[in-house]
């Protein structure tokens, strides 16, 4: 079976977007492979359709519950028969499900890095070894990304204890050169082709304000995207709770995300979000990952982030459906020295204050905000972009340079 009979037959498809099928084939040929795409970009078929193409099962190695949950979801309303297993698992839905594994019920199965330290998971995986190993979100494995994971750099010990060795890709949205060189390292990828997809996102509007008042400015923004779904990202509980207040005076149906809730109402919000029940959630930055949701109008940070990598995939969950999207960043000093603070706390402060050093650079930067973020992630783009807020101001400056010419002449 082709891929794009696949692609047809299981999603619905008729052809692939750019990219996925050199993925899929690099796959496909026994090759290792590294995937960096932003988000968006369809990165889940790129592995869903190799695991389809396999006899056995897939692994697929994922970070947050949450993120495997929907994507289990997702597949299972397609008729897929995929399942996860996380820490909330009773022993004896677990032991259910390693044995319906082990009979060849499921096609993929998610799990976290975690359970591949666990010495009886270990022994079951090299009694049933999976065809494919994925890990996504692979820059968990680096300690210069921006959600470092330990777990991750077990990962290869437990491919390597494998009785052969399967095939095996690694995905993420975001990485900078030297993130992609430790993601080679530590996953212990052999020779693997390394594709990379445009970081560039066309439909997205990139803005930044320093405001005096970031309610009344967050009010204002608000009102162009009056009727849109977005996301407000907060760097606290405290700050999600105070936005989310603001909303429900103003008579927006919003909802708050933040890990200060219960499981329960955390599920709910999401819920909500993306029925589209509430139009925003105001969240910190536990709310996202792996969140399939293709009509987010507007991503709002009313803190600035630690990190360039955490701001771009956060602000990449707007305009999935390829329409435009506007993505807004408030910063100030006192979001810089609260940061500060974080990094110092950090296992290794000076990684952390690095990486916020190159995020404080953008917010002070005074030119093309889309070729800043594109020359971080190491792809050259010349020329302005038109389609952030000092460009846009850089246009209607020349206008009025023109009319005014014009007027003298």
């Amino acid at each position: 079976m082709q891929p794009e009979t696949v692609l047809k037959t299981w999603f619905g498809y008729d052809t692939f977007r750019p990219g996925q099928r050199n993925i899929i084939n690099t796959i496909l040929s026994g090759r290792d492979c590294l995937a960096i795409l932003p988000t968006g970009a369809g990165k889940s078929i790129c592995f869903q359709i190799p695991a389809l193409m396999q006899s056995g099962i897939t692994y697929v190695i994922s970070p947050l519950i949450s993120l495997m949950e929907d994507q289990v979801e997702h597949l299972r309303q397609q008729g897929i028969p995929a399942v996860c297993i996380n820490s909330g698992m009773s022993k004896h839905t677990y032991n259910e499900v390693l044995y319906d594994v082990g009979r060849g019920v499921y096609k993929l199965l998610y799990l976290s890095p975690e359970r591949l330290q666990n010495e009886f998971f270990i022994r079951f995986a090299q009694k049933n070894p999976p065809d494919f190993v994925v890990v996504d979100e692979a820059h968990c494995v680096s300690q210069w990304g921006h959600d470092f994971r330990p777990a991750y750099l077990k990962i290869t010990g437990f491919v390597q204890a494998l009785p052969k060795r399967p095939l095996y890709a690694a995905f993420t949205a975001t990485a900078t050169p030297r993130v992609r060189q430790d993601m080679i390292e530590c996953l212990g990828l052999n020779s693997p082709a390394v594709i990379t997809g445009s970081f560039d996102r066309p439909n997205l509007f990139f803005a930044k304000q320093s405001p005096a008042d970031k309610d009344r400015a967050l009010l204002d923004a608000l009102e162009k995207v009056q009727g849109k779904s977005g996301i407000i990202y907060c760097s606290t509980h405290q700050n999600t709770e105070k936005v989310f207040r603001l909303l429900k005076q103003r008579g927006c149906r919003a909802a708050r995300y933040h890990a200060g809730l219960t499981p329960g109402e955390r599920q709910a919000a999401q819920a909500a979000f993306i029925r589209g029940d509430v139009r925003i959630i105001a969240a910190t930055s536990a709310f996202g990952m792996g969140i399939d949701k293709e009509d987010v109008a507007f991503v709002i940070h009313y803190n600035m982030p630690q990190n360039l990598e955490e701001y771009y995939q956060e602000a990449g969950r707007a305009g999935r459906n390829g329409e435009d999207a506007y993505c807004l960043l408030f910063y100030s000093k006192e979001d810089l020295a609260m940061n500060q603070a974080l990094a110092r706390q950090q296992e290794k402060p000076e990684r952390a204050e690095r990486l916020l050093e190159y995020m404080w650079e953008y917010c002070r930067y005074d030119g093309c905000l889309r070729n800043f973020i594109l020359r971080y992630f190491g792809e050259d783009k010349h020329g302005e972009c038109g389609k952030c807020s000092y460009c846009r101001s850089r246009n209607k400056w020349a206008r009025f340079t023109d009319i005014l010419r014009l007027l003298k002449s």
